[in-house]
């Protein structure tokens, strides 16, 4: 069955059709969700709550854009919702470069633990730009758009999200030199 079949069998409501839209596009909802989340938890709930929308909405898709971009779209709109609530409800924490412990003894993975750990410690407004823009390759006026920020605040949140990734990485090393 080609996507445009699928799309309408999903569109009606068929079990096989929604799980095989599901199973095709889980991965890469799951990941944006939880790059944006910074936790397992609320990227669950995210990511569910994507796929909600993303079946509901479904009979209304017009194909303006491939059905990757419409259901990872979704997802960031999701995410980007649920920080907002979040940052209604919690209080922002502050940065803390010295969060987390070693990782371990192989290089390439304590690095990529360090990585990540570095990158959930962003304010959530720098998390957001660094991931939609560097990982995910959206401009700086698409992010704005999605943000409801101006572009200049974009490139000043990539900016200052890359520079604390830097000092907080630089932090760990010396505290845990690579040996290789």
């Amino acid at each position: 069955m080609d996507e445009a079949q699928l799309i309408q069998r999903a569109g009606r409501g068929e079990p096989a059709a929604l799980r095989a839209l599901y199973h095709a596009h889980a991965d890469r909802v799951w990941a944006v969700v939880r790059r944006l989340a910074a936790d397992d938890a609320l990227a669950e709930d995210w990511s569910q709550e994507a796929w909600i929308r993303v079946f509901r909405s479904l009979p209304g898709f017009r194909g303006e854009a491939k059905l990757s971009t419409w259901i990872h779209r979704i997802a960031i709109n999701v995410a980007v919702d649920g920080q907002r609530r979040r940052a209604r409800e919690i209080p922002a924490e502050p940065f803390d470069e010295e969060a987390g412990e070693a990782a371990g003894p192989d290089p390439e993975i304590e690095l990529a633990l360090a990585l990540e750990r570095a990158v959930d410690r962003l304010p959530h407004g720098m998390r957001q730009v660094l991931v939609l823009h560097d990982v995910e390759g959206y401009t700086h006026e698409e992010i704005g758009k999605a943000l409801g920020v101006a572009a200049g605040t974009s490139r000043s949140q990539l900016f200052k999200a890359r520079a604390r990734l830097r000092e907080s990485l630089t932090r760990q090393n010396r505290r845990n030199p690579c040996p290789i």
